[in-house]
């Protein structure tokens, strides 16, 4: 599986409607035959920041996704958003969710 996890620095204008702004790209990804999961969340220490991770089967997954319209537009259009880059981690060879060892339900 491909892993990524990117940090968007939005501007401050635009963060309470970040998710309506990338709405057609998430769910474009999320419709992708490789993808496992694709899920924002909002930074509570920075409310200007979202984090998105970001998963996919494989390489020809992530390539299709790169080539998709949707991440296309995406590029094209989110710089007017942001106020930085954004940051990413991607890994390649990520093993899939497991259950954490260290806290369980009581």
């Amino acid at each position: 599986m491909i892993f990524i996890v990117v940090k968007f620095p939005v501007k401050p204008e635009y963060a309470d409607s970040w998710p309506d702004i990338v709405a057609d790209f998430t769910k474009g990804t999320r419709g992708e035959a490789g993808n496992k999961f694709f899920e924002w969340s909002r930074s509570i220490e920075d409310s200007n920041t979202y984090v998105l991770v970001e998963g996919f089967e494989g390489q020809d997954a992530a390539v299709a996704h790169v080539g998709s319209e949707h991440f296309k537009t995406a590029v094209a259009t989110l710089g007017a958003y942001i106020s930085d880059n954004p940051q990413i981690i991607n890994v390649q060879d990520a093993s899939d969710w497991g259950p954490m060892a260290e806290i369980s339900p009581h």
